[in-house]
């Protein structure tokens, strides 16, 4: 499917519906060796003088290791449709298939960057910073509660390089 570059300024979407409704993938890695996961939690926004994506991966996620052996990550997302293969990528761990052939869904490359082909929307990031989520952090002790193994999220804020949408 072919997607053409938009600037950001031009985006037209809600960022909470679109990960909280819609969902996304989160893949990272090259063409040949990259892993993806589901996520619904993220941000989109402006940091140090650049559009940016904040996105939560747990540090057992195998896509975690992609995520901290490359510099890039994308986020594709569908917006509401691919349920059944927005499933998959979250329940199901790249160490132990290919998720990609499993759900019929397309790794493809554009330079050093993997997205989901069939995807609507995508945003290409460079890694700008990570953090560890911490709990002696959290103002709303609530929060503690999407923790109860403790396996608090590291996040990755990737400058926001280039956004596709499908023709």
């Amino acid at each position: 499917m072919a997607h053409k570059e938009i600037s950001i300024k031009e985006l037209n979407v809600n960022p909470v519906t679109m990960f909280s409704d819609g969902w996304a993938i989160l893949t990272a890695g090259s063409e040949n060796d990259c892993n993806g996961m589901t996520v619904s939690w993220g941000a989109i926004g402006e940091i140090w003088g650049k559009a940016a994506m904040f996105v939560f991966v747990r540090p057992q996620r195998y896509t975690h290791d992609f995520c901290e052996k490359s510099d890039y990550f994308t986020v594709s997302c569908f917006g509401g449709k691919e349920r059944e293969a927005l499933f998959f990528f979250g329940s199901k761990s790249g160490r132990d298939c290919d998720k990609f052939r499993e759900t019929g869904l397309t790794a493809k490359a554009d330079g050093d960057y993997v997205y989901c082909d069939e995807a609507e929307l995508v945003f290409l990031c460079k890694k700008s910073a990570k953090t560890i989520l911490q709990p002696e952090n959290f103002f709303d002790g609530a929060i503690n509660d999407c923790y109860k193994a403790n396996d608090y999220h590291d996040i990755y804020v990737g400058e926001i390089v280039k956004v596709l949408v499908k023709e």
